[in-house]
């Protein structure tokens, strides 16, 4: 069977937690999650449960090789190598873990950070944090009109003094997708790291570490479709190689004495104590299972839907639309006269779930001129029907504010 008709069947079926025509829409926030994430986690939990990297007995080992074998396929799905992917709770605490230590280690009173305007809370507040602790600056790019990261003006703002660019991969907010090439290029070219917040760009969009030359990449399980608690770390080897640990001890150590401790090589050095063993697992299970499908499917499917949604919103004198047309699975719009909270209340009488806020995006929504948006966010799950649902709502909404 195709890639494209891998998605024509009953996508919906496989999962639970769209059953009874639930018109889900919030994906961006968190996917749902298959029957075969579900089953692999529960066997993981059950059946095959055992503490990993420590027991000499058989099943210890056999949750070792599962555990590990997660790691090699987070590391195959964005090309890198098993032994620069460190495990963490997801990409905030990916972005933490670089924060406090490449960038306490490097970074000092002087240098400089570039974020942009859109980025998440997560991408803003740890270095907030950090230039508190250290006298680094942050600076930040502004948008082009169609609300991609302006890479001209970052192209102005960049100096040798900038040591990080910080930059989301994919808005959750705008569903625009960055030039990450142009990014490195301009990064590099001031001698600077490039770090991307890949959340929103791994469930639809192939990712190559390599070919996109970033020395820093994070996401969450949880978008991708696997469970929450989990997402990952990667980092160019050299660079992990000379950080420090941030968190001391089980399973990070070589040798500890109260005359000192050394410590063992990455990806462990990251990862104290018993790791999420199961979610890892969970996680793999979810990395094959849209390894099938495959993403250039999913993302054509997804621009299909936006592309519908868009142009019937479009045709509403009282709704303004944010971002690109070809957003990457994310519509954020504004109606006129109604607050995104009653609007989302409104939708979810009708069955319809969307996102109504400020996204974890504070900053964008002063840029945007607007105290929240309405977002509607596909994932490879939905259809023609969840659009005709949502346009039904809001018209539904509409006509109560007249």
């Amino acid at each position: 069977m195709s890639q494209a008709a891998l998605l024509e069947v009953n996508r919906k079926a496989q999962f639970p937690g769209l059953a009874d025509d639930w018109h889900y829409l919030d994906t961006a926030a968190t996917a749902q999650k298959p029957q075969a994430v579900i089953d692999a986690m529960a066997h993981a939990m059950g059946r095959d449960y055992a503490t990993v990297h420590r027991g000499v007995y058989a099943r210890s080992a056999d949750m070792t090789l599962a555990y590990e074998a997660a790691r090699r396929k987070v590391a195959a799905f964005i090309g890198g190598h098993e032994d620069e992917v460190v495990f963490t709770r997801g990409a905030t605490e990916a972005i933490n873990l670089v924060a406090q230590t490449w960038g306490q280690a490097n970074l000092k009173a002087g240098d400089r950070i570039l974020l942009s305007v859109l980025e998440h809370h997560s991408n803003i507040v740890p270095w907030q944090l950090l230039a508190a602790r250290t006298g680094v600056e942050i600076d930040v790019c502004p948008l082009t009109a169609d609300g991609l990261i302006d890479l001209d003006a970052a192209q102005r703002v960049l100096t040798p003094a900038h040591r990080l660019v910080a930059l989301a991969h994919v808005s959750n907010v705008l569903g625009s997708v960055l030039d990450v090439a142009g990014a490195a290029r301009l990064a590099h070219g001031v001698g600077a790291k490039l770090l991307l917040d890949g959340c929103q760009a791994v469930p639809r969009l192939a990712v190559d570490v390599a070919a996109l030359d970033c020395d820093f990449y994070v996401f969450s399980a949880h978008k991708l479709y696997g469970p929450t608690g989990i997402g990952a770390l990667w980092t160019k080897a050299d660079i992990l190689a000379a950080m420090p640990p941030w968190q001391g001890g089980g399973a990070m150590i070589d040798r500890v004495s109260f005359a000192g401790t050394t410590f063992a090589p990455p990806p462990q050095r990251f990862e104290a104590g018993t790791p999420a063993i199961v979610e890892a697992i969970a996680l793999g299970a979810a990395i094959d299972y849209v390894a099938e499908i495959g993403l250039e499917a999913i993302h054509a499917h997804e621009l299909a839907l936006v592309r519908t949604l868009r142009d019937a919103l479009r045709r509403m004198n009282d709704v303004t639309l944010f971002g690109p047309d070809d957003s990457a699975g994310i519509v954020s719009f504004a109606l006129q006269g109604v607050h995104p909270h009653d609007l989302g209340t409104i939708l979810d009488e009708e069955g319809v779930a969307i996102r109504a806020g400020h996204h974890c995006a504070q900053p964008l929504m002063e840029h945007l001129g607007v105290p929240a948006t309405a977002r509607a966010s596909f994932g490879l799950y939905n259809d023609e029907g969840d659009v005709t649902a949502l346009l039904r709502g809001i018209d539904r909404t509409r006509r109560i504010f007249g």
